[in-house]
């Protein structure tokens, strides 16, 4: 994934994450929009692993959550995604992910668009 992003002149700050999901930090450039970033990232790997890793196929989930953060918040979020295993043995990364948006204020995406 920090390849990937080298590759389309962005930076990727720490990668991380479990069987289930992956946690990358990236720096952006004004030019790059976090969809593009995402999809880069998502779309180059899934074919890496498919080409290197795997005999079934090979793809990601279709949603994505996207954060910013301040430069202060940097080394947390590094350590953060550098220690997943230990956060998830505590609670998995759905019940995470509810407990996040929920502190935040944000209503979970449920895919319809009604």
């Amino acid at each position: 994934m920090a390849g990937i992003a080298r590759q389309n002149k962005f930076k990727a700050l720490a990668v991380g994450g479990m069987q289930d999901h992956a946690h990358v930090l990236l720096s952006l450039p004004p030019t790059i929009l976090v969809a593009k970033a995402v999809q880069l990232i998502k779309g180059g790997s899934s074919k890496w692993i498919n080409d290197h890793l795997t005999r079934r196929s090979f793809d990601w989930q279709d949603g994505y959550a996207a954060f910013s953060i301040g430069v202060s918040q940097l080394q947390n979020t590094i350590r953060y995604i550098d220690n997943q295993e230990r956060h998830h043995a505590k609670m998995n990364f759905a019940e995470e992910l509810e407990k996040m948006l929920e502190r935040h204020g944000i209503q979970p995406f449920s895919g319809s668009r009604d």
